[in-house]
């Protein structure tokens, strides 16, 4: 079985190729079977709320939302507390099946054993 990966991502469509990067590992990974947990910081955060991910737009990828459903299906997807409470969102505020977690959270998932961790 593979390891358990966690994917944090840093950021949103500032840096296009970036962001897309780190969502097209996760659905990679929890395509192959891997525990999958994608983490949405920064503005990342954004890619939380229903539409966002839809808007976001780079030639050759694969589109946001149909990667975060590729994780969904059998990974999670957490938004990151401060990065939420910093532009105002609240779970009301999210997608179905993103949650909202704090950085104890983080630390407890990337220090679990055999746990590979990325940061974007």
């Amino acid at each position: 079985m593979p390891r358990s990966l966690v994917v944090k991502v840093t950021c949103g469509a500032e840096d296009a190729e970036r962001c897309n990067q780190a969502f097209t590992v996760a659905a990679a990974a929890a395509a192959s079977g891997a525990e999958v947990s994608l983490w949405l910081t920064g503005e990342a955060a954004w890619f939380g709320v229903p539409g966002r991910a839809e808007a976001f737009e780079l030639d050759l990828a694969t589109p946001l939302d149909r990667l975060m459903d590729a994780v969904l299906s059998s990974g999670t997807i957490t938004v990151c507390s401060q990065c939420a409470a910093r532009r105002g969102l609240s779970a009301g505020d999210l997608r179905e099946g993103i949650t909202i977690a704090g950085a104890a959270v983080f630390a407890e998932q990337v220090l679990g054993d055999g746990v590979q961790a990325l940061v974007y």
